[in-house]
């Protein structure tokens, strides 16, 4: 079929309402022999058009009495929760005492919170090794019925040769925390090699020196790999004055419920929120009004989890939010903020595909994604470590993410001549001033102002009494000289 049918068939089939074209997608998947010719098909467009050019839908039907948002089936039809009964708890408790134990690291934590709640949907536990294989060479998992989920990340377990040979052949272990608390039980596991090299060479695309996840996590890490199915005692809790913010993908889908949208647009950050964000999120609300939407919902969704130490605390990066919805630039009553408790590995389309399809499962049908998405620099060379047109690309090709709509945006910069972020306009390329996450923090840092109009006042001022605080530590803890 020649490229300009092709075409002419997934405008006609984006033109229709938004019923037929996967925003209430029938449950399951076809195997991904089978519909490989449909998912080209339909992401060719999904990738040519943004959203700013999106046919408008013909909406044909009145909006139904009772708006339900679960627009999009998590992947597996069903959200996994794995933590168990309250009246379990005290026998798992136990459980965990007379078995041999693995210790978890935080980041290990933050990947036990990820599987309980459902966001690896339908991840049970930690990879065994065909799992592992199969998220590491091929981005996703094969389901029994022949379908598949996308699974670009892989979420394992690794420990080191002293626990291994403490395991022995048990088929279950206790999981406890860094202080030895218990957390859970990992069941009929396997323990496999924990081959490093190879793992970061597959999610990076690299092994240079300096990626700030591998020195973290996978450098110190043990030899060894172990999967199983997890058990959970109790939900997962920080106890630092944010996890009212920690909603689950069900709390989510009962929040979108409750305020009955009819489409869910998803936009993962770990910076704070200036204006071009906002504008970018602001349009894109207006446009899926423009297609015949009454109500889609914003969800504003925060990474949580391990961060490289230059980036802004998790903390104060959600009272920057606050302010941002306070001063008025994001709608409350259209935005929901929470946090996505996953870490951050900074690996470009390969980890942008992990975002997506997390978000699926929190009940997001439609998923923003703008410029070099989870990239980083390169960490021994001045250059970006991706092409930064690859994040969406990749997003638009995803198997697995198909049911997903993409919405590729337009750049924003600073407007000199008009004074506030815009949409970048080529045809006047001098009027516009980038300003990198590295400047803003450089702005803040040395308590400049960045120009009006780049960020609320409200949010900004919270950035710069944070790199105030950080100065006044750094002068405190700076070393005394004594005089002889």
């Amino acid at each position: 079929m020649a490229l300009s049918s092709r075409l002419y068939i997934c405008t006609n089939i984006l033109s229709k309402s938004k019923q037929q074209v996967g925003v209430h997608p029938t449950p399951g998947y076809q195997p991904f022999e089978s519909n490989r010719t449909s998912i080209y098909h339909f992401n060719l467009v999904r990738l040519s058009c943004p959203i700013t050019s999106l046919p408008t839908p013909s909406m044909g039907h009145s909006r139904a009495s009772s708006v339900k948002s679960s627009l999009i089936d998590p992947d597996g039809g069903a959200l996994v929760n794995l933590v168990v009964s309250e009246g379990e708890r005290k026998t798992k408790r136990e459980e965990i005492g007379l078995l041999s134990q693995v210790r978890l690291t935080a980041i290990d934590i933050e990947w036990v919170h990820v599987l309980s709640e459902g966001w690896a949907s339908p991840l049970k536990g930690f990879m065994r090794e065909d799992e592992y294989l199969q998220s590491l060479h091929f981005n996703c998992l094969r389901m029994e019925d022949g379908s598949v989920v996308n699974m670009s990340l892989p979420i394992v377990l690794a420990i080191d040769d002293e626990q291994k040979e403490r395991i022995g052949t048990s088929t279950d272990v206790g999981l406890v925390g860094p202080q030895g608390d218990p957390v859970g039980i990992l069941r009929r596991i396997q323990i496999y090699k924990h081959h490093k090299e190879e793992r970061i060479a597959r999610t990076w695309g690299t092994t240079a020196s300096g990626l700030p996840y591998v020195e973290k996590v996978i450098a110190p890490a043990g030899n060894w790999l172990i999967g199983g199915d997890l058990e959970v005692l109790e939900p997962i809790k920080y106890n630092d004055g944010l996890d009212h913010y920690r909603l689950s993908p069900q709390e989510l889908r009962k929040e979108f419920d409750k305020r009955e949208a009819d489409a869910v647009f998803a936009f993962q950050l770990r910076n704070p929120v200036h204006n071009g964000h906002a504008l970018l999120m602001n349009d894109t609300r207006k446009r899926l009004l423009d297609m015949g939407y009454k109500n889609p919902i914003l969800l504003l969704h925060p990474l949580g989890g391990f961060t490289k130490e230059d980036d802004v605390p998790l903390d104060v990066r959600m009272e920057q939010h606050s302010k941002v919805l306070e001063d008025g630039v994001l709608d409350p009553e259209t935005t929901v903020v929470a946090i996505f408790p996953s870490p951050m590995h900074y690996a470009g389309p390969t980890e942008v595909q992990w975002h997506a399809k997390a978000r699926i499962n929190a009940g997001a049908n439609f998923y923003i994604v703008g410029r070099d998405p989870a990239g980083m620099g390169h960490p021994t060379e001045k250059r970006d470590l991706y092409d930064p047109d690859h994040g969406k690309m990749v997003l638009s090709m995803a198997p697995g993410l198909e049911k997903l709509n993409i919405l590729p945006f337009k750049v924003a910069a600073y407007d000199k001549s008009k004074k506030k972020m815009a949409f970048f306009e080529p045809s006047r390329a001098q009027d516009f001033l980038f300003i990198s996450g590295t400047k803003m923090r450089t702005y803040a840092r040395n308590g400049e102002n960045p120009p009006d109009g780049f960020m609320c006042p409200g949010g900004w001022k919270v950035l710069v009494t944070y790199y105030e605080s950080l100065q006044a530590e750094d002068t405190n803890q700076a070393p005394a000289i004594l005089s002889t």
